[in-house]
């Protein structure tokens, strides 16, 4: 039943106007903010972390701000949208970094982001930094989990081409993909059903009429080929998963030392990730025979075996 499913779902759950909408992923971020902020107060008031209770709400508000938007913003721009456009569109519109409703955050870019934000706030409020952000890399999977829900309903960083598997997704979007001659006829088969789609030659037109009218939806199923919903596989790799272990982690062993659990998020998230993106269409150039998220997470594997390496240390050095 799932394999002939044509993604419909609508990424804005309240229009208000053209200019003013209530978007999923918007909600996704809202709601990483929030289970961030219950979860992390939840650890402060059990001594499992550096900050005291009613320092959460602040710090989760500057994170959001300065880590996770700014840094993905520009994780976005530099690691995907200059290399496949070039510096002259920055150059001619350096405002487009600040125009997030426009689509485009990367998470190894948030993630950078958040590493930065993080140093400088464990140096003005005087605690350590590794214990500051093992708090964080604690919660950060729920923030990733949502992430990845919204991109499933957005129907964006849809996955491969796949056969023989029952819960494979067809998304419009990726009708980019397909030979000329397979767009057109599917143009064509569409106008047929609602002639209303021969004004215009908006994909995202033809999207929006085939989540209102079913007919439409089906005849544009069959030129699209069923995919693997790898957005939901990331979701539950880097968001479910990620956050079961990192939280029996903290919670099993209370005074682990500080920088272990960065160090295992860094690790098991660089390893989720690479498994991840052999499901999911490439949506940049390759690196090799590796998508660009499978390389830039090669570099967290560094990271993560600095901060265990920390711990260690810390460990010997608190039992010696």
């Amino acid at each position: 039943m799932f394999a002939t499913y044509v993604h419909d779902l609508n990424p804005v759950l309240l229009r208000i106007t053209d200019a003013i909408q209530l978007r999923w992923y918007g909600l996704a971020y809202l709601a990483g903010f929030i289970g961030g902020f219950f979860l992390l107060r939840n650890l402060a008031r059990r001594g499992l972390w550096v900050l005291k209770p009613e320092q959460t709400g602040d710090f989760i508000a500057a994170a959001a701000l300065f880590g996770v938007f700014l840094g993905g913003r520009l994780g976005y721009i530099f690691f995907y949208q200059l290399p496949r456009e070039g510096w002259e569109k920055l150059v001619k519109d350096p405002l487009m970094i600040l125009r997030v409703w426009e689509g485009g955050m990367a998470s190894h870019g948030g993630i950078l982001g958040l590493v930065i934000f993080t140093w400088f706030y464990a140096k003005k409020h005087k605690v350590t930094w590794t214990g500051l952000g093992d708090g964080l890399c604690v919660v950060a999977p729920v923030g990733l989990f949502f992430g990845r829900v919204a991109n499933f309903i957005n129907g964006e960083l849809y996955g491969r081409v796949t056969e023989g598997v029952a819960w494979a997704v067809k998304f419009p979007l990726a009708l980019i993909h397909e030979p000329i001659e397979v767009q057109s006829a599917a143009w064509q088969e569409c106008t047929r059903v609602e002639p209303r789609l021969a004004d215009t030659e908006s994909l995202e037109v033809l999207i929006a009429t085939a989540r209102e009218n079913p007919e439409v939806a089906q005849a544009l199923g069959n030129f699209l080929p069923a995919r693997h919903p790898s957005q939901i596989y990331e979701a539950l790799l880097e968001g479910a998963l990620l956050f079961g272990i990192l939280w029996w982690v903290r919670t099993r062993f209370p005074k682990a030392p500080d920088g272990l659990l960065t160090g295992l998020f860094f690790g098991f998230y660089a390893l989720f990730r690479i498994a991840g993106e052999q499901f999911r269409e490439p949506d940049a150039e390759m690196v090799g025979f590796l998508t660009k998220g499978q390389f830039l997470s090669l570099f967290m594997f560094a990271f993560a075996a600095a901060f265990l390496i920390h711990a260690w240390r810390g460990w010997r050095k608190s039992a010696s």
